[in-house]
């Protein structure tokens, strides 16, 4: 099990993407949440094996339909295994 921290940044607010994201955790079996950031980027924490965590990424970069990703920075965190599920917060 490992974490990544997401800070995504582009036109991702206002279309959707929350929860694009919600749904592709699921397809990945990810834990942990998405939120949006009061600056207009989407903030992703997320608990799984290396390979979801990849692919989930890849979906990440992409969006939704309406979205417009400029850009996905990761960010290395500890697991805290105090995630059950996947949420959408804020």
């Amino acid at each position: 099990m490992i974490a990544r921290r997401f800070f995504i940044s582009g036109n991702v607010q206002g279309v959707g993407y929350r929860f694009f994201a919600q749904r592709s955790a699921a397809k990945h079996q990810i834990r942990g949440f998405v939120a949006n950031l009061a600056d207009g980027r989407v903030e992703v924490l997320a608990e799984a094996t290396e390979r979801a965590i990849a692919d989930f990424k890849n979906d990440l970069a992409a969006g939704p339909t309406y979205s417009r990703v400029s850009q996905v920075e990761e960010v290395v965190v500890e697991p805290s295994g105090r995630y059950s599920n996947f949420r959408v917060e804020r």
